[in-house]
């Protein structure tokens, strides 16, 4: 049963990245955080972790091992209406491009549906193979 364990470790990653992807796109348009300037735009990092159920299968799944911050910079419009725009009319904006943000999370959610058909097709067998024992 460790392809349930594979599968659920890549459901939880995917998670993790849907959200992140939800926050990036959500303050697309944030000028001001709590720390003062803009909102900079986040991704995740995967890696691999061992699944040790049984040491002659070397099975791994995926976990996020970390969020990190882009270090791309903010993006400057000349709007000299806005309340958080400089002495030259300036404003920095979130250096996030939302139909970056938008493939990121379709290249997510194919991962995510990919993953649940694995669990699924994975439970098939499974009561397949419990249908041959009633015979």
């Amino acid at each position: 049963m460790d392809i349930f364990k594979v599968s659920a470790t890549a459901l939880e990653a995917q998670r993790i990245r849907m959200n992140t992807i939800a926050s990036n796109m959500a303050n697309a348009q944030t000028t001001k955080t709590e720390t003062g300037g803009p909102y900079v735009r986040k991704d995740v990092v995967f890696s691999t972790m061992l699944i040790n159920s049984n040491p002659s299968e070397k099975l791994e799944g995926v976990r996020v091992s970390n969020v990190v911050p882009d270090n791309k910079p903010p993006i400057t419009i000349y709007d000299p209406g806005h309340p958080d725009a400089d002495e030259d009319g300036n404003v920095s904006m979130p250096n996030i491009n939302v139909i970056e943000e938008m493939a990121n999370m379709m290249m997510a959610l194919r991962a995510y549906e990919a993953n649940v058909k694995a669990f699924n097709t994975s439970k098939g067998m499974f009561q397949k193979a419990l249908e041959l024992g009633r015979v």
